[in-house]
């Protein structure tokens, strides 16, 4: 049974929120119960919203609002620190500009590009979340601590990302990827034709 494009889409969003919301729940639960004095976090929820962001485009807010919720049920988080997060990481969908500057392709092809769209998407999730932190009362030189904090986070989202666009089909437009792969596959099927057709000669 061949899928649609909404159903293929839906099944790769759900499972890439699936596997951030473990991870970040993982990961925050195991820095409080195990290392709760560490000043620094790390967080996966960047690296996958920069993912999401170049497979399926806004849709990433979903894991943007994810990834923020199972950080904060992991952290036990107050009231206020839910909408930090879920608000806050919406904004990394600034980075999404840089798609309409340069296109997906480039910004896939150029490592510079690359490693830019990723910093682009955390310090727009940094000022977010210290925007909203703002509303609640928060000190305006908190933002330097945001940054501190989670500076482990933006080498880990840069590394992340670049993996990814090593590996065939997963820091790709899904739409041109399925146009591509059918494309290879037509090739493939029209030289087995041929292939055929001359040895029955």
């Amino acid at each position: 049974m061949e899928l649609s494009l909404k159903q293929y889409r839906n099944i790769d969003l759900f499972i890439m929120l699936l596997m951030l919301a473990a991870a970040e729940f993982i990961i925050t639960k195991a820095a409080t119960v195990w290392f709760p004095s560490e000043l620094y976090v790390l967080s996966p929820t960047v690296a996958v919203m920069c993912i999401v962001m170049m497979r399926w485009g806004p849709y990433a807010a979903v894991h943007a609002i994810g990834g923020g919720l199972a950080l904060c049920i992991a952290s036990g988080a107050s009231v206020q620190q839910f909408v930090m997060y879920c608000v806050g990481n919406c904004f990394g969908l600034a980075a999404l500009l840089l798609f309409k500057a340069w296109g997906k392709e480039k910004v896939k092809a150029k490592i510079v590009r690359t490693i830019l769209f990723v910093v682009t998407a955390f310090c727009a999730v940094q000022i977010g979340r210290w925007a909203v932190s703002l509303f609640f009362g928060a000190e305006p030189g908190s933002i330097v601590r945001l940054f501190a904090s989670d500076s482990l986070s933006l080498a880990f989202d840069v590394i992340t990302v670049l993996i990814a666009r090593r590996i065939d089909g997963l820091f790709e437009d899904q739409v041109s990827y399925l146009v591509r792969t059918q494309a290879e596959r037509r090739r493939e099927q029209l030289s087995d034709e041929g292939d055929t057709e001359y040895n029955d000669m």
